[in-house]
């Protein structure tokens, strides 16, 4: 499959999915969460891959949480609501996955980044990495 905002590749019998929306410190667009949805689909029923390691482009981020454009394009309740549950529905399956998904963090991992790291199985932090819920302020 083609993807827009992620890379996959398989190195053995790993696949390696990289968030690549590094302009954007790899922020979490619908459509990004939607493709790692269908590549963990994808990888999760792959006989040939025993592990999914997660990272993020370049060098400063993981995952910088949630598109700020798509949260200020929200106009109810409603939507909010869906825009959440659709990215805890991924989640929740994530952490499910009966292969280990390791999250490599390259940098921050905020917000629904960080959400994304604590769902996989294992962390591997970088030492400049960050964990963090910054809208607990």
């Amino acid at each position: 499959m083609t993807y827009q905002n992620i890379l996959v590749k398989r190195e053995d019998r790993t696949a390696i999915i990289t968030i690549n929306r590094p302009q954007v410190l790899n922020a979490l667009s619908q459509a990004t969460v939607d493709e790692l949805d269908a590549a963990i689909d994808e990888l999760g029923t792959d006989d040939g891959v025993r592990a999914i390691i997660i990272t993020g482009a370049g060098k400063k981020a993981f995952a910088a949480g949630a598109d700020i454009k798509e949260l200020h394009a929200l106009q109810s309740a409603t939507e909010a609501a869906e825009f959440i549950g659709r990215r805890h529905r991924f989640l929740f399956k994530l952490a499910k996955l009966p292969k280990p998904v390791i999250a490599a963090l390259n940098g921050y991992a905020l917000g629904g980044g960080c959400e994304l790291a604590l769902a996989c199985h294992l962390r591997i932090m970088a030492h400049h990495a960050e964990l963090a819920q910054p809208e607990v302020r």
